[in-house]
């Protein structure tokens, strides 16, 4: 029969409680040879790599808006430049109903000075044409003019 313990034997710890930690897994260091290696965080160094990506992406979202304005900038000038050739159009003499899609010339007459939008090309008057040739021309749907060729 094997010998029963007896209750008045406590267990001793050999091991010092001064030496010991009670939630070794919390402690901010290394307790013992085989625990991971904990190193302090240098957190100049977190912050200034932060500071470097979030410049790096702000700077690339500032140059995407930069570029996008520029597109809007020059579709806001295209269209400034549509209504002012438009304007001049439709105060020159038009003898017809204008089709959209069809390409028409803008003269000016030598004898007043006053512009006239004609379906005769330049090329068509033969020797002496009557007027002096401003622009070639082509209604939009929207009923603005876009200039193919000619200074206006």
């Amino acid at each position: 029969m094997p010998k029963k313990k007896k209750t008045d034997d406590a267990f001793v710890n050999p091991i010092d409680k001064d030496k010991v930690a009670e939630t070794p897994g919390l402690l901010p260091y290394a307790h013992h040879a085989g625990s991971a290696m904990i190193k302090p965080e240098d957190k100049g160094r977190i912050r200034g790599n932060a500071m470097t990506a979030m410049y790096d992406q702000t700077d690339r979202q500032m140059e995407q808006l930069r570029k996008q304005m520029e597109t809007l900038v020059g579709q806001a000038k295209s269209l400034s430049s549509r209504m002012q050739v438009s304007e001049m159009i439709y105060q020159a003499e038009i003898p017809f109903q204008p089709v959209i899609h069809h390409l028409y010339h803008l003269y000016r007459r030598k004898t007043d000075g006053s512009s006239v939008l004609s379906m005769i090309a330049p090329y068509e008057w033969g020797r002496k044409a009557p007027y002096e040739h401003l622009a070639t021309v082509r209604l939009l749907g929207d009923h603005t003019w876009e200039v193919l060729e000619g200074d206006i």
